[in-house]
């Protein structure tokens, strides 16, 4: 690791300052990502359009911009997160387009665990580890924000393309061995949250492709 947890932590508070009150517009936005995909009548691929937002933000702002001072990797992170910002605009606009409803069945209750623990449980369990704003990490950062983009991929019909979740699925095994390695234990959750979406969201890929005529 090219830098000590002291070193993360003060990208985290450059950050903060220097966006501020940018966290809130982003937590607004995941908001209304929610709130689309629960009170549409119709499946919506709003909340695709939104997690593209967030993707190329983390990957500009974040990882460009203030985490590449430390890390000269952040540069590739960087990339990674804005090829995944176009899959998911690639989703929204693609015929038939990706839909976001939310769902009262087994996918769709894990989804909104996911999205609630990214929005609320995660800061709290930072707080809880010393992590205080503004050295800490808020949502719009990788780390949140991947695990807000498990839940809500949950909601998604019909079931996505396999390639929809490499970049995240990596970006969830390079965070949980930082997370090992500097003690950011509210990081822990990524790998859980990779495992569950994608253990679901393949089994249903492929429930749909037997379904499918020869």
């Amino acid at each position: 690791m090219p830098f000590t947890i002291d070193d993360f932590l003060d990208v985290f508070r450059r950050y903060n300052e220097a966006v501020w009150p940018a966290q809130w517009i982003l937590v607004i936005l995941a908001v209304v990502a929610v709130l689309a995909a629960s009170r549409a009548r119709r499946l919506t691929s709003a909340p695709a359009v939104i997690l593209a937002v967030l993707w190329l933000w983390v990957g500009i702002a974040y990882h460009l911009a203030f985490f590449r001072v430390i890390n000269p990797a952040a540069v590739a992170f960087g990339a990674l997160f804005i090829v995944q910002a176009g899959v998911f605009a690639w989703l929204a606009l693609r015929k038939p387009a990706i839909r976001f409803t939310a769902r009262r069945d087994a996918a769709g209750m894990l989804g909104g665990l996911m999205v609630v623990f990214a929005l609320l449980i995660y800061p709290t369990l930072g707080w809880l580890a010393g992590h205080r704003y503004p050295a800490a990490p808020t949502f719009g950062l990788p780390c949140p924000t991947t695990v807000f983009t498990f839940g809500l991929l949950l909601w998604a019909k019909p079931a996505l393309p396999r390639r929809v979740l490499v970049i995240p699925v990596l970006w969830s095994a390079v965070a949980t061995v930082a997370a090992f390695q500097l003690g950011m234990v509210e990081d822990l959750s990524l790998p859980f949250a990779a495992i569950v979406a994608s253990a679901v969201l393949l089994r249903s890929e492929r429930r749909v492709a037997r379904l499918r005529p020869v």
